[in-house]
């Protein structure tokens, strides 16, 4: 029996490798749809020609939160939850007895969740309702929200870099790399737009497109041309640092609240 997949994540770099994997670890697991959005979701899950065995959902999308889904369409499959929030995530899916990953997914993770899924499929374990209201209440619970903490998996390799040691993230040729202030830098998976609600903006500053900087990191502050602010940070860069016009009075602003 092939069991059909719904994959609702809104960054496209999470999409295409759970796709892999999953195309990688199972041979009778077939893709049939991705979705970015709540209102895209709700859409294809409202067609009855759309038949799904199991969902796997990222918290924040392009629209709304992975809630507003539970709140417009009724979902009566296994639901796998992607995230790479971990201290609440954990707190709110059990509330709901939902299944769950951290980002980076971890193969043996996904498997040990896939077979729950088929568990529920097979009647062989009871999937419990879940309670929308619930999982509102303990994701809207903000200040658990920010990682500590980030896991890096290169090939078997496992790094674990914690969030105060982080110099700065960017991104650069369709990658998002780490730099630490011990001069190291990781490449991570995940965009900058995921890093910057999950990280502590008392902490962090998205400064333009392709720039995350903690506090800790700027040296110096100094007016360029047109009044751009340029930043110099530690360790040293490897490109210029702006930033980006539209963000100066937010950024000075953040930085006087320090």
């Amino acid at each position: 029996m092939i069991l059909k997949a719904l994959i609702i994540e809104d960054e496209a770099l999470s999409r295409t490798n759970l796709t892999k994997a999953l195309s990688q670890l199972f041979d009778d697991i077939e893709v049939v749809g991705t979705r970015e959005s709540v209102n895209g979701t709700v859409e294809f899950l409202k067609n009855p020609e759309n038949r799904v065995d199991m969902i796997f959902m990222d918290v924040e999308l392009a629209d709304g939160m992975c809630f507003d889904i539970f709140d417009r369409v009724k979902i009566e499959v296994p639901v796998i939850i992607t995230t790479a929030y971990d201290n609440y995530a954990i707190r709110a899916f059990r509330v709901n007895s939902i299944d769950y990953l951290l980002k980076p997914l971890d193969h043996d993770e996904l498997r040990q969740a896939v077979e729950r899924c088929r568990k529920v499929i097979s009647g062989r374990e009871q999937r419990s309702v879940i309670d929308a209201d619930a999982l509102r209440e303990a994701l809207m619970q903000r200040e658990h929200a920010y990682k500590r903490r980030f896991v890096i998996r290169i090939g078997d390799r496992i790094s674990v870099v914690n969030a105060e040691d982080i110099a700065y993230f960017y991104a650069e040729d369709k990658s998002t790399y780490i730099m630490t202030f011990d001069g190291k830098h990781y490449i991570v998976d995940l965009s900058l737009d995921s890093l910057s609600e999950s990280v502590d903006p008392d902490n962090f500053f998205r400064i333009s497109r392709s720039c995350i900087v903690s506090i800790k990191s700027i040296v110096s502050i100094s007016k360029h041309l047109n009044n751009r602010l340029k930043l110099v940070l530690q360790p040293k860069a490897g490109f210029d640092v702006f930033v980006s016009r539209f963000r100066s009075g937010d950024f000075m602003d953040w930085l006087e609240e320090k």
